[in-house]
């Protein structure tokens, strides 16, 4: 929030003109200046908000913003809490009350890496006890933590806690460890590997499929994790009981959308690792599902949808299922050109695995004509694309071209959705 807006949302109600008051400019920060509400010092001897010098910190600027000159320790300078500056805007907050001036809280100490080693201790200790009461305690005590600031997280990340959780989640699995290991992400190698064990696999399967709407959100966002890691086989996960049924489960009736994504991503890395993944997938339904759902969604949904669609048209189950589907090739026809090269190179990708048998493919190959396809084929090329959609693109001209004649064939297109000039 802006020094301007924050005088006007605090000064409407009392009709006090923003000229009436005037904060102190040793009580702005220099880099966002706004009023600061937890003021630190950087060893150059300059104060900031600590939100706003960590944010600077993060972005890779090893240097203090005001003198330029470069800090010892990095991004990983200490910031020392400046309490003389915040005990003074806080008293001005106060003479202040009456004009809308909220006082700032004291902010909380950012944890230490001994807290964090010790806590880490308690919960292995809980757990080796089987006490989940104890180790609920102080999981709640670490997500806590994590939620007061980034801080915190990268100090609770980096100190191990990723694999401690992930291996008290092996034996006494919760809802409450999942939310922990989602809150310090991306996690280590030996953590993904602890997570990955066949029976954290199976129940993190259990609560996606169960568990509470923030529990499944957090498995299958975890699951992703998992998917997206080299240390992990996707076979092994794709392979765990229950897992792509629960994955297809959360694209067909979503919880929410940064659950979808994930689910959609993951069916994606599975299928394009495991044939058999793929196949399963398509028997359980997801391709009409993705169908509907690619009617009407925004870009990264439909990207994420059509990347799916296209590898699971790779097995004979997608293909049946997708041919059997009448909003099939006019909604791949749709989503060529209106939302991205990317959504139009799948779409293409996705025409060309339906049509491309001569016998199987003869219904789709006439719809697409139908459509306009042809027309659209002739124009991408026109404008460019990648070297494999250009190919996939040739490949089902060539095949369309056999039978244009025979088919009553749209000669219009409609470029209103273009999203590049040619």
């Amino acid at each position: 929030m802006s020094m301007n807006s924050f005088k006007l949302l605090r000064l409407r109600r009392q009709s006090v003109s923003p000229s009436e008051i005037s904060i102190p400019s040793h009580f702005l920060c220099p880099i966002s200046l706004d009023l600061m509400k937890d003021p630190v010092i950087l060893p150059t001897g300059i104060t900031y908000d600590r939100r706003s010098i960590e944010t600077w910190l993060e972005a890779g600027n090893p240097i203090c913003p005001v003198t330029k000159q470069v800090l010892l320790h990095g991004v990983e300078a200490d910031l020392i809490p400046n309490h003389s500056i915040r005990r003074m805007i806080q008293d001005w907050c106060v003479a202040h009350r009456s004009l809308g001036v909220d006082r700032i809280p004291t902010p909380k100490i950012p944890i230490t890496s001994l807290q964090v080693k010790e806590t880490l201790s308690d919960i292995s200790t809980a757990c080796r006890r089987g006490d989940r009461s104890q180790c609920a305690e102080h999981v709640a005590k670490l997500a806590s933590w994590s939620a007061e600031s980034e801080r915190n997280r990268r100090t609770i990340s980096s100190n191990g806690a990723g694999r401690a959780l992930a291996s008290t989640f092996r034996d006494i699995p919760s809802e409450q460890l999942l939310s922990s290991l989602a809150g310090i992400l991306p996690l280590s190698r030996d953590a993904q590997k602890e997570l990955s064990s066949p029976a954290s696999l199976d129940s993190i399967v259990s609560i996606m499929r169960n568990g509470s709407l923030s529990g499944r959100l957090h498995a299958v966002v975890l699951v992703n994790e998992l998917a997206a890691a080299d240390a992990v086989e996707h076979t092994t996960i794709a392979g765990t009981e229950g897992m792509v049924e629960a994955l297809t489960m959360l694209v067909k009736d979503p919880i929410s959308p940064r659950a979808t994504k994930a689910s959609l991503v993951t069916a994606y890395r599975l299928s394009s690792a495991d044939d058999k993944a793929a196949s399963r997938f398509a028997e359980l339904g997801i391709v009409p599902a993705l169908i509907e759902m690619l009617v009407d969604t925004d870009q990264s949904m439909c990207e994420k949808g059509l990347a799916v669609l296209d590898v699971v048209l790779s097995s004979e189950a997608g293909r049946e299922a997708a041919a059997g589907h009448a909003l099939t090739v006019p909604v791949l026809a749709k989503k060529m050109f209106r939302v991205s090269d990317l959504a139009t190179g799948f779409a293409v990708s996705a025409l060309w695995k339906l049509c491309r048998n001569q016998e199987k493919g003869k219904k789709a190959s006439e719809e697409a004509l139908q459509v306009g396809i042809f027309q659209k084929l002739l124009l991408l090329l026109q404008v460019g694309c990648g070297e494999k959609t250009k190919k996939k693109a040739g490949k089902m001209l060539r095949r369309l071209n056999g039978l244009k004649g025979k088919v009553e064939c749209i000669d219009s297109v409609d470029f209103r959705g273009l999203k590049r000039p040619f």
